[in-house]
């Protein structure tokens, strides 16, 4: 079981992952805080970009020999696989990590696993620790991963003015969640210049005519796993396919009348009060699709 000080590490750890929102894509964003063996902390790291060092990597790099004996605690299982970098399993293994401790099973993991290939090492492994904890940064790629295809955000004001102010404030403020942001509906990156030029491209342009999961698989393949449509514009081509929005995020002005509109199918995750509006931000609810 884990200790609370191994608890407190694993949401360092998951604050460290948020760091990699909207840059590691096709990659997961993922963080690890290394713990010596008196228990503190030595080493953090989080993934940037695919291409580029993964978090245990940066952590154990970090902690250079004071790793020895000691324990990772990493939100996602470390790969067991050679690609672009190295295998993070045996990064840990040759470090001398005595325990390892990961929030949530990898399930593009390659034969038998990270963790299991840990455990044969002689290493004690523990797994699901904080994982609905984990799951609040890891989530949107991990349903975007077993569905092939983008987590999608559909963020838009009621009441906007002519100038769709309060919309392109929404973009601001979010688009660093998704790799791509459909505004006016021409993609562009979220994160502006964030991702690895050899393992992402921006998806072609999308006609709104035409039905949006081809487009979504398409983004999926350029190595898209978060989108954010942003304006009401989309409103007419998600009528019928509400149910391929994972988040949604709605902005209404506190002198507005409006009233809120139809949103079943969805459940309040929470809200933010700002001195000229408020945004209520929404997620499917549970038994809808992942």
């Amino acid at each position: 079981m884990a200790s609370n000080i191994e608890l407190a590490a694993m949401r360092h750890a998951i604050a460290l992952s948020a760091m990699g929102i909207g840059t590691t894509s096709p990659n997961p964003p993922v963080g690890c805080v290394i713990l010596n063996r008196q228990n503190a902390i030595v080493g953090r790291g989080f993934h940037r970009r695919k291409g580029e060092a993964h978090a245990e990597v940066h952590a154990l790099a970090e902690a250079g020999p004071a790793a020895r004996g000691g324990t990772a605690v990493v939100t996602l299982e470390p790969c067991n696989h050679i690609g672009v970098t190295p295998a993070c399993r045996q990064e840990l293994i040759d470090a001398g990590i005595a325990r390892v401790v990961i929030s949530v099973i990898d399930p593009t993991s390659r034969g038998d696993g990270g963790a299991s290939m840990l455990a044969a090492a002689g290493i004690d492994v523990e797994t699901d620790v904080l994982r609905n904890e984990t799951l609040a940064v890891l989530g949107p790629w991990l349903t975007a991963t077993l569905r092939r295809r983008p987590h999608l955000i559909w963020a838009y004001a009621l009441d906007d003015d002519h100038d769709n102010s309060m919309t392109r404030q929404l973009v601001r403020d979010l688009r660093a969640r998704a790799d791509v942001v459909l505004a006016n509906r021409s993609p562009v990156e979220g994160v502006p210049g964030g991702h690895s030029v050899a393992h992402f491209t921006l998806p072609e342009h999308v006609d709104l005519d035409t039905d949006l999961m081809p487009w979504l698989t398409a983004a999926y393949a350029t190595g898209a796993r978060s989108l954010l449509l942003a304006g009401c514009e989309y409103a007419g081509m998600l009528r019928h396919e509400r149910n391929i929005v994972d988040e949604l995020v709605i902005a209404v002005r506190r002198t507005s009348s409006s009233p809120m509109p139809n949103v079943a199918g969805f459940e309040i995750v929470d809200f933010w009060a700002g001195l000229d509006s408020v945004r209520v931000r929404f997620r499917q609810a549970e038994g809808e699709e992942m």
